[in-house]
């Protein structure tokens, strides 16, 4: 009997604790034929009352608390510190796995020796918002096929290629999945594929939870540009909310003066890329979402991230005056 790979699931976590249990009872339902398993969880509360009695009844979970201080990427990295797997498969805390995806990723992972990370698309949950399934539309838009960089829900990896790159950026607040995939796309493949699926529980259900996640997430925008090569299809992502923001305070201004000509031209300076990201998701989404809803998404999502990337760039220029 060929012996079982062995891989250690790696969980950062802070907050809500019900999400983080349907995690890792998504876990501990993958099918282990082919592997043996662990779970670690870093988490960032001061005690995890239902993980706790979870890990009390399966040995393979682990718990390790931490400063609330450190970064996403540190709590990962501790949790790879600590890990015995092959392979490391990070997760979000609030995403439930289906229950092939461990023997997914290792067919995945064994069928082509240039994957160095393998990914599993996003579907809806039951009832699912309109911004989930705008989202799931997006996160799946390269599906089996490879990419340039993913988004850090959930990725298999093996122990090695990790340690070649030396981890995560911790100093990265947010955005640090994007450079740390980034980094290992330059020796391999990142992919991601159809045959198994993850749901996010924690998707923003309203537009006031949109704004203010877009607003975090931007904050290490610029900051996760350095030292790497950036896609050429990865650049309108990040000049059109500058972009949107500029424009849309120079139109208060036209209006408020009233220069009506310049009001209107720079009224379309704001429309033009915003529509054209709205027909392009539009004709992907096959009429899931009606369109004005999408238009509303992008108009709410590129002011978020403009203004989470400008107070990320405020804090580090703040923070390099008082060093």
């Amino acid at each position: 009997m060929p012996n079982k790979t062995n891989v250690s699931f790696i969980i950062p976590h802070k907050g809500r604790e019900e999400m983080l249990i349907q995690t890792v009872t998504s876990i501990l339902n993958q099918g282990d034929e082919q592997a043996n398993y662990e779970v670690i969880v870093v988490s960032q509360n001061k005690s995890s009352i239902e993980l706790s009695k979870l890990a009390e009844q399966h040995d393979n979970v682990n718990i390790s608390f931490q400063d609330d201080s450190l970064t996403i990427s540190a709590l990962r990295n501790l949790g790879a510190s600590q890990s015995t797997g092959e392979y490391l498969a990070f997760l979000d805390a609030d995403i439930e796995l289906s229950k092939n995806w461990l023997t997914v990723m290792l067919a995945e992972m064994a069928e082509n020796k240039q994957r160095k990370i393998i990914a599993a698309i996003q579907v809806e949950s039951n009832h699912g918002s309109n911004i989930e399934k705008i989202r799931t539309v997006m996160n799946n838009a390269y599906a089996d096929s490879n990419v340039d960089a993913l988004a850090g829900a959930n990725l298999f990896i093996h122990q090695s290629d990790f340690n070649d790159v030396g981890g995560f950026p911790e100093e990265l607040a947010t955005c640090e999945d994007i450079y740390f995939t980034s980094e290992i796309a330059k020796s391999g493949d990142l992919y991601c594929t159809s045959k198994a699926q993850h749901v996010h529980l924690g998707e923003d259900k309203n537009w006031k939870q949109l704004f203010n996640k877009e607003i975090w997430r931007g904050q290490s925008n610029l900051k996760s540009l350095l030292g790497r090569s950036i896609p050429l299809r990865e650049w309108p992502s990040i000049l059109v909310p500058l972009w949107v923001f500029f424009f849309s305070i120079a139109t208060c201004f036209s209006m408020l003066f009233g220069h009506l000509t310049a009001f209107f031209v720079l009224l379309s300076a704001i429309a033009i890329p915003v529509a054209m990201y709205s027909l392009r998701l539009n004709g992907m989404a096959k009429g899931k979402v009606n369109f004005s809803t999408i238009l509303k998404f992008y108009l709410i999502y590129f002011a978020a991230r403009a203004i989470g990337t400008l107070g990320g760039l405020f804090k580090s220029f703040s923070n390099s005056i008082i060093k």
